[in-house]
């Protein structure tokens, strides 16, 4: 009796998977141009971090 459980709870579990697994949700238009945004004003920051450090250091230099 204890095996036929076992088998039935196995083949719950491999079923619940294996339809879990097939609800993966598609990236749709808007999302995917929300991404490219996202990176986009990632970029930009470290390219004015990097200006930023850059004036910073052209300061320090004019100091001496």
């Amino acid at each position: 009796m204890k095996w036929g459980n076992n088998v039935i709870a196995a083949l719950a579990m491999s079923a619940f998977v294996l339809g879990s697994s097939g609800c993966q949700k598609q990236e749709g238009p808007a999302e995917h141009a929300g991404k490219e945004v996202d990176k986009a004003v990632e970029k930009a920051g470290q390219q004015i971090e990097k200006t930023g450090e850059a004036i910073q250091d052209a300061a320090r230099g004019s100091k001496k």
